[in-house]
């Protein structure tokens, strides 16, 4: 639709100033990172007419979050959502765009190439040092967007680094985030983003618990994929 086009336009123009400023919040204020993005997410969703309906409860002693990945409005939906300060793992080329990609600098993000063996063992070191700041690593581990109705085959860094360092992971399967923010049709439209939180499962080596988990997520994404649509 053509709405839902002009809509995306004024989104994109707003996220440029937004964007900027939160990082130049950011680096003025480092103590109050958190606070900063946070306001910035919630700012997001009030802007983007975004609303949310939860199913189950955030578990605060989780040490991994593992999400689908379908939109930016995934990332803006946690940043605002939840209370413990998060350190996304992201990737090199978003880094690297000229001014923009501090928004992961400033922050200090895990940033990673794919496909790169020093880069999984950055991945290793830099999740222990996020963990013993007591922060939460999240992770999307298809390792791209998809098209928010299957779920990728998932990527093994997420499964190493977690039973490396006996993790505590929560899986996350959000519906609807690309229907509201679609950078691929360019267009962006109001409505409700359901976020469903499963038990958090403890990463062992010895157990499935990475295949179960999957299979779990699958399940209940392409369920609730199959109830949007019959609406």
């Amino acid at each position: 639709m053509i709405l839902n086009k002009i809509r995306m336009l004024f989104t994109m123009m707003q996220l440029v100033i937004t964007v900027t400023v939160t990082i130049v919040l950011m680096y003025l204020f480092r103590k109050n990172n958190r606070k900063i993005r946070r306001a910035w997410g919630a700012l997001q969703l009030k802007l983007l007419g975004i609303k949310l309906e939860i199913e189950g409860s955030l578990d605060n002693d989780a040490n991994l979050l593992v999400m689908n990945h379908q939109s930016l409005l995934d990332i803006i939906v946690f940043e605002y959502l939840h209370q413990k300060d998060l350190a996304w793992v992201a990737k090199k080329e978003i880094a690297d765009i000229p001014w923009f990609g501090h928004i992961l600098k400033a922050p200090n993000m895990i940033i990673v190439e794919r496909e790169n063996k020093s880069s999984l063992i950055k991945l290793l070191r830099e999740a222990k040092e996020k963990y013993n700041q007591n922060r939460l690593i999240a992770i999307f581990p298809e390792g791209t967007r998809t098209d928010g109705k299957k779920l990728r085959k998932f990527k093994a860094g997420t499964k190493l680094i977690s039973e490396k360092h006996n993790f505590k992971v929560q899986p996350i399967v959000m519906i609807g985030t690309k229907d509201m923010l679609d950078s691929h049709s360019f267009e962006q439209k109001a409505g409700t983003v359901k976020i469903i939180c499963l038990p958090t499962v403890q990463a062992d080596k010895k157990t499935s618990w990475y295949e179960d988990m999957q299979n779990d997520m699958r399940q209940i994404l392409e369920k609730e994929v199959e109830i949007k649509d019959a609406t």
